[in-house]
């Protein structure tokens, strides 16, 4: 007898929306910058520093802003353990039975909702209304200090690309700075369009 063993990935969701966000605003928003800058008449070095500046700000505005917004839902989530935890201690019959009713809702019996509701209620009361009538999870738990070190992360790593790649071609072309910067903007905003536009068709042919 095999086990089967299935990965899931759903617990990535949180740090997975704050990188993406990060590496795709730190591309566009500090290749523009540079573009601005180089269209100025700027020479190469103040294009270079101010995309380095671009990426050194926007890196820290993107932990600060990330930090502060799921520090909210953390403690929306927090404030909702604490309610529950608070309702369980002064009226655990009643927890119970709305235990119950949401596994009936969910489609068992009404004799086998109460034996799963008393199971659970007795192993572990907090968790199961948490799971159950909230949806919170260990694994979907906000964590402010990891979104805020991957969007930051993940936003200098997207910024270096425009700077890095605008002082090689630059550099090695003899070119200004600012047309090898707005060649891999372009080229990245294509890319991204192509991969959204497939995103859009697989996700309409699953649903």
């Amino acid at each position: 007898m095999h086990l089967h063993f299935k990965r899931h990935r759903g617990h990535r969701a949180g740090w997975l929306r704050a990188a993406v966000l990060g590496a795709d605003d730190g591309i566009l928003s500090t290749a523009s910058l540079m573009i601005g800058v180089a269209a100025s008449g700027a020479g190469r070095a103040a294009v270079l520093t101010a995309g380095l500046a671009g990426l050194t700000a926007g890196a820290a505005a993107m932990a600060i802003g990330e930090y502060v917004s799921v520090s909210s839902q953390a403690d929306a989530e927090a404030a909702d353990r604490a309610k529950e935890a608070r309702e369980l201690r002064e009226n655990p019959g009643a927890e119970l039975q709305e235990l119950r009713r949401i596994y009936v809702g969910r489609g068992l019996s009404e004799q086998l909702a109460a034996q799963v509701a008393e199971a659970l209620h007795r192993a572990d009361p907090l968790g199961s209304h948490l799971r159950d009538e909230l949806g919170q999870t260990p694994a979907r738990r906000a964590r402010p200090t990891q979104a805020a070190t991957v969007s930051a992360v993940s936003f200098g790593l997207g910024a270096a690309v425009p700077v890095v790649a605008g002082a090689l071609a630059a550099g090695l072309g003899g070119a200004r700075a600012g047309r090898g910067t707005l060649r891999v903007v372009a080229g990245g905003a294509l890319a991204m369009a192509i991969t959204y536009g497939i995103g859009q068709l697989l996700g309409t042919t699953v649903g």
